[in-house]
């Protein structure tokens, strides 16, 4: 069987959904995740990528996701007195339909949903849409030193094949490694299972951006 490439479409969650992200959502999206804290740990290349106003972060984001390769998803809160709030990004991309693999990543959230269902269900929505287009491994990374972002993609379920050793430049010029890992058809039943659970686990309330993150 050959995978076949998912068109850009919107996903609906429980408390998320999904749309294909455009060049009109990226003021949202920087007032979402244009914060230090984000770049520092890796993200985007770096915390010399970390671009506060939005004109350079535009011009960054443009060159960064895969608008062009690939499936870039914005992530907005669903129901709720902040129904439509931007909180995060997501891609699926590196599609290889006669290998049947790709690469999720390009993830990141507002720090008030970070420890959230937030992550399980955005994760949810995309690997369900990979492997029902025929996909059979899904591939994940992180900066090597990246400890939160490898902690959370462990929690999905996902399995550590090691390190790629300098595996791209970093923003400042120094190189990174990558901790590459995946999941493949034959574990998607238990990781499926997996984040359900956690999804369902959720408070039944919509996600707000004021008060504690729920």
């Amino acid at each position: 069987m050959t995978a076949i490439a998912p068109l850009p479409q919107h996903l609906l969650g429980h408390r998320i959904r999904l749309d294909p992200l455009t060049e009109q959502d990226l003021p949202a999206l920087h007032a979402a995740i244009g914060r230090p804290e984000i770049f520092a740990d890796g993200y985007g290349g770096g915390a010399a990528n970390y671009h506060a106003d939005l004109p350079s972060f535009t011009e960054w984001a443009r060159g960064y996701y895969p608008w062009r390769v690939g499936l870039p998803f914005v992530v907005r809160v669903l129901d709720g007195p902040d129904d439509g709030h931007v909180i995060g990004t997501s891609s699926l991309t590196d599609f290889e339909l006669h290998k049947e693999r790709l690469h999720l990543g390009w993830t990141a959230y507002h720090p008030h949903v970070w420890g959230t269902s937030v992550n399980a269900e955005t994760k949810l929505l995309l690997l369900s849409l990979a492997f029902d287009h025929g996909f059979g491994r899904v591939r994940i990374q992180a900066d090597a030193r990246n400890e939160h972002s490898r902690r959370a993609i462990l929690k999905l379920g996902a399995t550590f094949e090691g390190i790629s050793r300098r595996d791209q430049p970093r923003a400042d010029g120094s190189w990174r490694d990558a901790a590459i890992f995946s999941i493949v058809a034959d574990d998607w039943p238990r990781v499926r299972a997996g984040l359900q659970a956690r999804v369902d686990a959720a408070p039944a309330e919509p996600i707000t951006l004021s008060g504690p993150a729920a």
